[in-house]
């Protein structure tokens, strides 16, 4: 029998992605303060993303033979945690860091599969990219600050916007840049029934 496919994001992108892959799914994004105990990256996304997961399902009425996914990525530099921006100055402070070095993207991807009793077993997956960015000058960084794209963005950048002429390269998934590793999901909602042909 085929399962319910709901993501537990707001995230725009993360919405395309799947949609790209031809999942089937309705997105339902529950409440609820998100604060992480952990310190290392790898461990804060995997904790947001069973937080995201487990506020969707508690948002959820009915959730027999459902898969819910919630996911959360963060970029950091040297250990340190790059959000998305406060404002301007603070997007151009991330953007002067990430110039001419190397960083992590990390995704945490949960995946919470309750059967048929609404009984539910959970799916933990992280995904580390590393990304490379050009020398920038001054100047073209508040240009493309002023385009808006970092705004909403972890580390004040998207890989699929106009940023990508600043990618000096990758090591790793594209997608999870983008925000969700889109093989490694589509491979586990086909195991657990999330996909049918």
């Amino acid at each position: 029998m085929k399962k319910k496919v709901i993501l537990g994001s707001a995230s725009p992108r993360r919405r395309e992605l799947l949609t790209q892959i031809g999942v089937k799914f309705e997105v339902c994004v529950g409440g609820g303060e998100e604060h992480y105990q952990s310190t290392k990256p790898a461990e804060i996304v995997k904790e947001l993303a069973l937080m995201k997961a487990e506020n969707t399902a508690c948002a959820m009425e009915n959730k027999k033979s459902h898969l819910i996914i919630g996911a959360d990525t963060i970029v950091a530099l040297d250990g340190e945690i790059l959000g998305k921006p406060t404002d301007e100055e603070d997007a151009f402070r991330m953007l002067s860091h990430l110039q001419g070095r190397e960083h992590q993207v990390y995704t945490g991807v949960v995946i919470v599969d309750f059967d048929e009793n609404e009984r539910k077993s959970i799916t933990y997956h992280v995904e580390e990219t590393t990304v490379v960015v050009q020398e920038m000058d001054d100047e073209e960084i508040r240009r493309y600050i002023a385009t808006g794209e970092p705004m909403d963005k972890a580390g004040s950048y998207g890989i699929q916007g106009s940023f990508a002429a600043y990618i000096a390269r990758i090591e790793g998934d594209y997608y999870n840049v983008v925000g969700l590793p889109v093989a490694y999901l589509y491979q586990q909602l086909k195991k657990l029934g999330g996909i049918c042909f």
